[in-house]
């Protein structure tokens, strides 16, 4: 026997079966009462979790070996036949295969820059040895400055390389085939007449006839055309400076630029007055442009392969009284609109197109002496209203007479870079809907001559559509690889942009 037990004592009982408690302290039975079960649920705590614990361990050894055999029987399957060591054939290897749209995963998410508040500084590396200060200009859209992007230098021989390309006039006339475009759809004048009125009034106003018709790089139209032309065309019969549906059926679709046309268009009437050229910026170009675009991919923080697959740098000259007016960069994308430089991997069926800029960067080449300043006439406004745009005769859009009615105006300083998001995020890492806030134009240069660069990048908010794209690039590229020099891996493909 232990010390802890106990044996019964005889006088502590009686032969009839009644019990007497013996006379112990009553302290004396509590104490050993809770140390024996103390040590037994101890004990069992502790067992417990040893139990736990050995159990985790084993299920992880299991885990592990598991994954490792499902690692080595993918690595077998996805191995090159022939033998190793390069023993066998040259094989493609089935990375290079073009994924079928199933296989597009989301694997790349775009990087975009905070802006946090107007007014905010940044602190940037974008060339080795020197900090530049990126100040946030607005949120909406979410517009950035940057001094001393370029060097005094670097704006010399961008604008010697333009020159020596040689400058073309940015701006074209009407553009034919408007009507062409409205029978494709199929719509008729009261479909295009209810198109045009926004308030459904049954009426179209000066302004809801401006919004609509002005036609990119076209003629620009201001109220004092549009009575000219309702004058000339005798379209507003009642001379109230509204058009009714039976007035309208007399118009057709380009008549306001027709009728302009037949009168002699000014190049202060256009949309934009401006000479351009393109600099190309891949494999072989010149140093300095190919460090404008490496300095583009740190500042916006993307793929290098989504900047490479960018349009060229586009170079433009204003001359004194040049503008441009406001407009967006890019357009807004829907099930019937492919983007332009990924037509290649869409639906050819697809009757629209548009430009797929998700970002402006833009550089002022030298300091302008007057005028001349990026406005964003909405920038920050609370709402974005599309008609309040041109309300009694006051035209927000109109860079040459209400530039100073913008809420934001960038004065062109050399060497200084602006870049702002023209699509908003989808919320997933990935190019959203159009930020109609980027609304943007060239105030008219006063006084001597404006140069600018703009490096767009372009990236389709259609994902899927952006992979294919990128696939079918690179693939090409392969199949030239393979039909001339031995196929690297690990050179990096060349731009595919053509100096344009």
């Amino acid at each position: 026997m232990t010390d802890n037990q106990e044996t019964p004592d005889a006088e502590d009982t009686t032969l009839s079966g009644s019990a007497t408690l013996p006379l112990r302290p009553p302290c004396e039975r509590l104490s050993c009462h809770k140390s024996s079960v103390c040590s037994r649920s101890y004990f069992v705590v502790v067992m417990v979790f040893f139990h736990v614990y050995i159990i985790n361990v084993i299920a992880l050894l299991f885990y592990v070996h598991y994954s490792s055999g499902q690692e080595d029987a993918s690595r077998s399957r996805d191995a090159p036949s022939g033998g190793g060591g390069g023993g066998g054939g040259h094989q493609r290897p089935e990375s290079r295969r073009p994924p079928s749209k199933a296989e597009f995963l989301r694997d790349v998410s775009l990087t975009r820059i905070e802006g946090i508040r107007v007014g905010h500084v940044q602190k940037v590396s974008l060339v080795p040895g020197k900090v530049h200060e990126m100040r946030t200009l607005s949120l909406k859209p979410l517009l950035f400055e940057i001094p001393g992007f370029l060097s005094k230098d670097e704006c010399r021989v961008v604008m010697q390389l333009a020159q020596l390309k040689g400058l073309m006039e940015s701006q074209l006339m009407v553009q034919d085939g408007q009507e062409e475009l409205a029978k494709e759809l199929n719509l008729s004048p009261e479909e295009i007449f209810n198109l045009l009125d926004i308030n459904q009034d049954g009426q179209l106003q000066l302004h809801e006839i401006l919004t609509h018709s002005r036609v990119r790089d076209g003629i620009w139209l201001t109220p004092e055309n549009l009575r000219e032309i309702y004058a000339g065309l005798k379209a507003d019969k009642d001379d109230n400076g509204l058009l009714s549906l039976e007035e309208f059926r007399l118009l057709s679709n380009d008549a306001f630029q027709r009728f302009l046309l037949q009168q002699g268009v000014k190049r202060s009437q256009l949309v934009r007055n401006s000479q351009h050229t393109w600099l190309y910026q891949g494999k072989g170009a010149h140093q300095v442009l190919q460090d404008i675009k490496a300095r583009v991919t740190r500042l916006t923080r993307l793929p290098p392969t989504l900047v490479d697959l960018s349009e060229p740098l586009q170079v433009v000259r204003y001359e004194e009284g040049g503008h441009y007016h406001a407009h967006h960069d890019s357009g807004p994308v829907y099930p019937e609109t492919a983007c332009t430089h990924t037509r290649l991997a869409a639906n050819t069926s697809t009757p629209f197109e548009t430009s797929c800029r998700y970002i402006t960067v833009l550089f002022y080449l030298n300091s302008v002496d007057g005028g001349g300043e990026t406005a964003f006439p909405v920038a920050d406004n609370r709402t974005y209203d599309e008609v309040s745009l041109i309300q009694n005769d006051v035209d927000l859009l109109d860079t040459r007479r209400n530039c100073d009615k913008s809420n934001l105006r960038v004065k062109p300083t050399r060497g200084t870079a602006v870049f702002w998001y023209n699509y908003l995020s989808d919320g997933r890492g990935w190019v959203g809907e159009q930020d109609e806030y980027a609304l943007h134009g060239g105030c008219m240069v006063t006084q001597g001559t404006k140069w600018v660069a703009n490096k767009w990048i372009n990236i389709d908010p259609d994902y899927q559509r952006q992979a294919r794209y990128q696939q079918l690039v690179s693939q090409q590229q392969e199949d030239e690889d393979d039909e001339g020099l031995p196929l690297n891996t690990d050179i990096q493909s060349p731009s595919i942009h053509q100096d344009l």
